[in-house]
């Protein structure tokens, strides 16, 4: 009976993450292809870097209006469309002849999926109980660690067997399989959410207003959300600098580079297997305070490093703690944002996130030329360190802890 009761309570979040799971495969593929496809139409490193800029700008202007709509609407139904969208359009890259139709194409899967994230999040707060957040997302960054593992691996051998093109034709099908399994899980809302305004220019700003609203009565959670957006910041902007700093700064081989990849990927895997787990027996502090504490002593390392091992057990530490960190954050933000503007919440701080991608991008390019590299990922390291110290504090504050511990709380209440 116990085990039938199990079942029942997490078939529909197991097969949401097999759907999750699928679409994110299909995204690494894609990214993995279509950077390869460019560089051979092109021969140019500018015309690939300029996938980079493209996705994030085309969901600046989209997110703008996305949440609106995604708390307007049927989330499950724009899951399946915004899917089934993706995978028409990534089945035309193989047709298009000039690099600027892919740019085009490259744009409109970037809006579609600014669609996507969002209404997911708000799916998954909908659909999972409280109680099964903290282990639900466990799991989900499992999934995500593997396609981040799986996905450019099975590029890899996509290209030995066919061509590119059959990586793109399968990626496009990854998002089909994902949407048909999305119309397997229960539709949450039998009716459209009610709201005063149709959709509208004056609805959208009235919907910022309330983003803004909503920030003002909570000041505490904001900040937190402003501090873990500082450590997304430094740690996507060493990101873009990877494969530079490895080579031209330790001299790592490329074979050196995909090495540590995949060991980053494997570190995740197993960080992702330990936190489903011991999720039940780890507190949000713990979880995303801690795990962020030791992927930034993990960048540290990556920032000094001077060969190959250190690197490695730089990788390794951050791989294994993201998981973490993603989990205490993601179980964090569902308690705390109200479903009924989650949409809305989410694809404005998307927004910001977005803006300050591209920004990073074009600023740590443009000091990489003037200054040492090595000085600009240390620096962005030790910024790292303080936010997430900052955020440690606050933790630790007697007057924020209810802020946290209330997450615990409300996990541990089982609903029947």
């Amino acid at each position: 009976m116990k085990i039938e009761e199990k079942w029942r309570r997490w078939r529909s979040p197991l097969l949401l993450i097999g759907a999750a799971g699928i679409s994110g495969l299909g995204d690494f593929i894609f990214l993995v292809a279509l950077n390869l496809l460019v560089f051979q139409m092109t021969g140019s490193a500018a015309a690939v870097a300029g996938l980079w800029i493209v996705g994030p700008l085309a969901s600046i202007f989209t997110r703008f209006w996305a949440g609106s709509i995604i708390d307007r609407t049927n989330r499950r139904m724009l899951m399946i469309w915004t899917d089934l969208i993706r995978a028409f359009l990534i089945a035309l890259v193989p047709f298009i002849p000039e690099v600027f139709g892919i740019y085009i194409i490259l744009a409109l899967v970037s809006m579609a999926k600014a669609f996507f994230s969002p209404a997911s999040i708000t799916y998954i707060t909908e659909l999972v109980p409280a109680y099964q957040r903290k282990q639900f997302n466990a799991f989900y960054s499992l999934t995500s660690s593997g396609a981040f593992i799986l996905g450019p691996a099975i590029a890899g051998v996509l290209f030995v067997m066919g061509s590119v093109h059959l990586a793109i034709f399968i990626n496009a099908g990854s998002f089909l399989i994902s949407a048909i399994l999305f119309l397997f899980l229960p539709n949450l809302q039998k009716s459209k959410s009610s709201f005063k305004n149709p959709l509208s220019f004056s609805a959208i700003q009235e919907d910022a207003r309330t983003v803004m609203a909503f920030g003002k009565k909570t000041p505490v959670f904001m900040l937190i959300l402003g501090l873990y957006l500082g450590t997304l910041f430094t740690t996507f902007a060493m990101d873009t600098q990877e494969v530079v700093f490895t080579q031209s700064v330790v001299g790592l081989s490329e074979l050196d580079y995909s090495l540590l990849i995949s060991i980053t990927g494997i570190g995740s895997i197993l960080g992702s297997f330990t936190v489903s787990a011991f999720s039940k027996k780890l507190s949000i502090r713990m979880l995303f305070g801690g795990g962020l504490l030791m992927v930034s002593f993990g960048y540290l390392l990556y920032a000094f490093s001077t060969s190959f091992n250190m690197i490695a057990i730089g990788f390794v530490i951050l791989g294994f703690f993201n998981s973490f960190s993603n989990t205490g954050y993601n179980t964090f933000y569902q308690y705390h944002v109200p479903i009924e503007i989650m949409g809305r919440v989410t694809s404005f701080y998307g927004l910001i996130q977005s803006a300050g991608q591209i920004l990073l991008v074009i600023s740590v390019g443009l000091a990489a030329d003037i200054f040492p590299l090595r000085s600009i990922i240390i620096l962005l390291s030790l910024v790292n360190v303080i936010s997430i110290v900052s955020l440690l504090i606050l933790m630790k504050h007697r007057k924020y802890q209810s802020v946290f511990t209330n997450v615990d709380l409300n996990e541990s209440i089982k609903v029947s």
